[in-house]
């Protein structure tokens, strides 16, 4: 009798777990989904504060905007960005940073039961720049990971931690001149890959996949502004099979102050975002 019951019980315990997997497979998308592409605007700053010979402050603000139901790209506000880091100068081809970051990250959805307008987010970021060049242009190699823990809109959600790993490779090549320099339009196309990883990232490691080129114009080694259209598309962490899209307009204000003595400045180098 009791090898009647442990007979039983094994064919139960294997009926089950056919059925599960038959289940997963029918759920399991069978190819990747696409969400339809929808609309951002970034307002970027990027300070590369001098203190020393060999020491930056660096100091970013970033307004992001996304569509909503009546407005594209501007509809209402998604993110801002608080980053700050100090880096140190090696050479003139090579710096890393060392830094943190808070981010705000606003519910866009109508709010639900017990749900809150925004929620901070945290970092520690670190990077490496690599600035080479190359003809008449520049040609930059930027690693940069980030330790973040982000927040539900749910009161009282727990944090849950994540690692980004990013690589962007970026040319700056001037227009209408031989180099780059004051009073310089240039063109600056670039692409990044972020990936992920941590306990909630089961199958959607690419976060983002960034395609962008902006025109910019140099007006001095202190001041530059660009503007630039990116196209974007990542997998959605809980289903990584669904891919979301972006087109968003982005512009740019870079400043680089120079705190040293006179006599101790140096001839700008080739840094950047």
């Amino acid at each position: 009798m009791k090898g009647k019951k442990l007979l039983y019980l094994f064919f139960v315990s294997v009926f089950s777990v056919i059925v599960s997997q038959k289940v997963s497979a029918q759920e399991r998308p069978t190819e990747a989904v696409y969400k339809e592409p929808i609309t951002g605007l970034w307002i970027n700053t990027y300070g590369n504060i001098r203190l020393t010979n060999r020491l930056f402050w660096i100091a970013q603000t970033h307004f992001r905007f996304q569509e909503d139901e009546s407005t594209k790209f501007v509809g209402q506000i998604a993110q801002v960005y608080n980053r700050h880091a100090i880096s140190y100068l090696f050479s003139k081809k090579f710096n890393a940073s060392v830094g943190g970051v808070l981010r705000v990250n606003y519910n866009l959805k109508s709010g639900g039961e017990n749900e809150r307008k925004s929620v901070p987010e945290w970092r520690i970021w670190h990077q490496y720049l690599f600035a080479i060049p190359f003809h008449r242009a520049m040609v930059y190699h930027r690693l940069r990971i980030e330790h973040r823990w982000t927040q539900a809109f749910k009161e009282d959600s727990e944090y849950v931690f994540r690692n980004r790993w990013r690589y962007m490779f970026k040319l700056k090549m001037p227009l209408f001149k031989p180099k780059l320099g004051s009073n310089t339009f240039y063109v600056s196309p670039e692409v990044e890959l972020i990936m992920q990883s941590g306990k909630p990232v089961i199958d959607s490691p690419m976060e983002d996949l960034r395609l962008h080129t902006s025109f910019g114009y140099i007006l001095n080694p202190r001041l530059t502004v660009a503007t630039g259209l990116m196209y974007s598309q990542g997998q959605e962490l809980s289903e990584g099979a669904t891919y979301k899209q972006k087109w968003t307009m982005r512009f740019h204000v870079y400043f680089s102050p120079d705190l040293r003595k006179v006599k101790y400045k140096l001839p700008t180098i080739h840094s950047t975002d």
